[in-house]
């Protein structure tokens, strides 16, 4: 679990503004679940033969002695919420959130075992729209971060979950003829959970998974056409995709569309987004039958990506620094500060606090990162003028009248 220090908060903040704003610009509205749920929630949704379930989940018993786990993902919390306050029956639902979530996992590059995600759900609609609406709002993400060239989708469909159990069975009769030669994760999902075999890295599994029996063979005929009409749309949307076959995603409640967007921009391939639907879930966990589509994508990669491409140019922390000189000024930088901050509510001023020579503080002032320094003494307080000495170009400083200041300093608030 990491700290995100002051020097590396604003890149953060202007991802999770371009989120925010795309998310608002497709109709979508923000839910905040609790941190802490109850096990049982995960153990039902996620599967308890997952390796988030089996070997990663934050578990401890509270005071009382209930089972009680930091979440490892955000679908599972959000269905409890929609269906604990009435959201989502006989409903059209489309929520987003943003938050830290929990897994006891290897610490590698970008994934940590406190990491931050963001999601998209959809309730209540059933046709293909509504997966393309969620793949066609990532894809914006991308177009807005400006690595549309560096992320390519994949996209597979499970089927019913009857077609998904009927290619679970005859993937396992097929694979347990080679038992002894499948890695050692995938022998003990050969009985548990065969499909995550599809997604081993290793090379000799996946040579054995070569003549395997195809999953679009299994689909049913509704899926079939599911799949065609989502296809339909992002190819009239000029979405490019890849089907992938083996694509299955790690968790037990998705059915039919599942979906990956990966990079290789981070050294070996990596998913830097992935969702798909979930009819079943909202029912699993309490509810009335609802069908369901959604993604989540992990902040840390997608930061470190941008940061690679050097896409992200965050807005600078402070734009001016005030700098009284003299008893007389200290006194009355409050009250110009706040004339200010009244005057641009955008403006990013840092008033010296402490006193000190002008020295001293102008050091403090090319530290803070400011454009210009706002110097005053009494001979400014007596003129009702402010000194503007710019500190990243050579322009000369100058004296301004209070007018003359606002006008100067209006362009900052938008740097």
């Amino acid at each position: 679990m990491n700290d995100l220090l002051p020097d590396q908060s604003p890149a953060w903040q202007q991802v999770e503004s371009i989120i925010r704003n795309v998310a608002a610009s497709y109709g979508y509205s923000e839910i905040r679940m609790p941190v802490l749920e109850s096990t049982q929630l995960f153990k039902r949704s996620i599967g308890e033969v997952t390796d988030i379930v089996e070997k990663e989940m934050y578990t401890f018993d509270d005071r009382n002695g209930e089972s009680v786990t930091l979440r490892p993902e955000g679908t599972a919390s959000c269905v409890r919420a929609g269906n604990q306050h009435g959201l989502l029956y006989n409903q059209i639902q489309r929520l987003w959130y943003m938050g830290p979530m929990f897994r006891y996992e290897r610490p590698q590059k970008g994934r940590y075992r406190q990491f931050h995600q963001f999601g998209i759900e959809t309730f209540g609609i059933d046709s293909a729209d509504a997966d393309a609406e969620v793949i066609l709002l990532s894809a914006r993400l991308w177009q807005a971060f400006g690595i549309a060239d560096q992320v390519e989708l994949q996209l597979n469909s499970l089927g019913s979950n009857e077609a998904r159990a009927n290619y679970r069975d005859a993937l396992r009769s097929y694979l347990s003829d080679y038992a002894s030669e499948l890695d050692e994760d995938s022998q003990r999902r050969l009985e548990t959970n065969p499909l995550r075999i599809l997604d081993s890295k290793d090379a000799n599994t996946q040579k054995l998974l070569e003549n395997a029996p195809k999953l679009s063979d299994y689909w049913d005929d509704e899926s079939r056409e599911h799949f065609k009409q989502l296809t339909m749309r992002l190819e009239n949307a000029g979405v490019k995709y890849t089907l992938n076959e083996r694509l299955v995603r790690g968790l037990d409640y998705y059915n039919r569309t599942v979906f990956e967007w990966v990079t290789t921009a981070l050294g070996a391939q990596g998913t830097v987004c992935a969702g798909g639907r979930y009819d079943g879930l909202v029912e699993q966990l309490g509810g009335k039958a609802t069908p369901a589509v959604g993604f989540a994508m992990g902040m840390e990669r997608l930061v470190l990506l941008l940061q690679e491409q050097n896409k992200l140019t965050p807005r600078r922390t402070v734009d001016a620094y005030l700098m009284p000189l003299g008893e007389e000024a200290e006194l009355n930088a409050p009250r110009i500060a706040e004339q200010l901050r009244n005057e641009l509510p955008d403006l990013r001023l840092v008033t010296h606090c402490g006193g000190g020579a002008m020295k001293k503080q102008m050091k403090k002032a090319d530290k803070s990162g400011a454009e210009v320094a706002l110097i005053i003494g009494a001979d400014e307080i007596a003129q009702q003028q402010v000194t503007v000495k710019p500190l990243r170009t050579d322009e000369q400083q100058e004296t301004l009248s209070w007018q003359a200041l606002i006008e100067r300093l209006q362009p900052l608030t938008r740097g």
